[in-house]
């Protein structure tokens, strides 16, 4: 597909494909403070199905699928000018890194020598640090493969930037198929010894953004065990069993309904998925929203998800003319595990000059 040039007022750029087909546009949606524009991709696909990445932050703002009586919705919770994203907020939909999650006390120890990080979640460090990739400006371009609408995202991360040795350069590519699968997949390469984790921060609502809270969402996690953690959520080393506690989502179970027995009325908990020896990607959870009929399964090659169900969330925050609140959304990070920097015993997120760093995850979108 070529792009072609299209001179429809100032906003619109570009687009590719014809009606009917995988089709890509690109639109200014804002300009940072020093002047650069921040460009917004549009994707489509054959059946309709619409996604909207901008590339502050590599962040998704729009997911749009039908219900199962084709009405279209955002399911993944946005705001609705860059100018708000600008003022902050929780990660919507944004690229995290370079480490998704928490390292305890703000540093680690690579090959003999000590690393400290920007400690921003007390004494930890979280989502690679006060200016971690979701603050980034990355350069993107359309990714031209037949079925498929996309665009490519990428950024050089400097060496000892938040503290991380070595230049990183990674690319994070969102595509958008026939199949409904809306497919991220990460690529990192590194000139010195270091750790990479990247995952998305996108806070879904298979009912609509805005429309209140993921309650009554029945959700399914193909893990059979998870991370006990201590009070600032870093993991005790522990890989405990699910079954007979809140924790256990191994048969679909509504988010609400054994949400007061969980600490703090709240999940944000790492769970293990289940995988085979040399399995890569595999189904991580099963959403699925009774009222709208519509239905999210995540695969990923990644060893861990984060299930997080924004207790936090309040008016702040308000899109779509109404303000979010508390379980207005449902996190689902697929990553490695929090803290494995420090966790010889954990699955390693070591990353060497020569080796690439590549994960993928897979939304795919379905009505029952």
């Amino acid at each position: 597909m070529i792009g072609r040039v299209v001179l429809v007022g100032v906003l619109l750029l570009a687009t590719g494909g014809a009606r009917g087909e995988n089709r890509w546009q690109k639109s200014v949606f804002g300009t940072m403070p020093d002047g650069t524009a921040i460009e917004r991709y549009t994707l489509t696909n054959s059946h309709g199905l619409e996604v909207q990445v901008m590339t502050y932050g590599a962040t998704l703002t729009s997911v749009k699928v039908p219900d199962r009586d084709g009405k279209l919705q955002n399911v993944t919770l946005y705001l609705d000018r860059f100018e708000d994203y600008l003022r902050g907020h929780p990660l919507f939909g944004s690229v995290v890194g370079r480490y998704a999650n928490r390292i305890a006390g703000a540093t680690f120890t690579l090959d003999g020598r000590k690393y400290p990080l920007s400690p921003n979640a007390g004494a930890n460090h979280i989502h690679g640090g006060r200016q971690g990739f979701a603050t980034i400006v990355f350069q993107a371009e359309p990714l031209h493969e037949p079925g498929s609408a996309g665009v490519v995202l990428s950024h050089t991360s400097p060496d000892g930037h938040e503290g991380y040795p070595g230049t990183l350069k990674v690319q994070v590519v969102y595509q958008l198929n026939d199949d409904n699968e809306l497919r991220m997949r990460y690529t990192a390469e590194t000139d010195k010894p270091t750790h990479a984790n990247l995952t998305n921060h996108a806070y879904w609502n298979l009912a609509g953004a805005g429309t209140g809270d993921v309650l009554e969402h029945v959700l399914l996690l193909n893990a059979d065990r998870y991370l006990p953690a201590d009070a600032q959520k870093i993991p005790t080393g522990q890989l405990a069993a699910v079954r007979g506690t809140p924790m256990d989502f191994t048969r679909p179970q509504t988010i609400g309904s054994r949400l007061e027995q969980v600490e703090g009325a709240n999940y944000d908990h790492c769970y293990v998925l289940n995988k085979t020896p040399g399995e890569r990607l595999s189904l991580a959870a099963r959403v699925a929203e009774p009222k709208s009929g519509r239905v999210m399964e995540v695969f990923t090659t990644q060893p861990g998800v984060q299930l997080y169900t924004a207790k936090g969330l309040n008016d702040r925050l308000k899109a779509a003319g109404g303000p979010y609140g508390p379980y207005h959304g449902l996190c689902l990070e697929t990553q490695h595990f929090p803290d494995s920097p420090n966790r010889a015993d954990f699955p390693s997120t070591v990353l060497r000059p020569g080796e690439t760093y590549r994960e993928v995850t897979v939304h795919k979108f379905s009505v029952q």
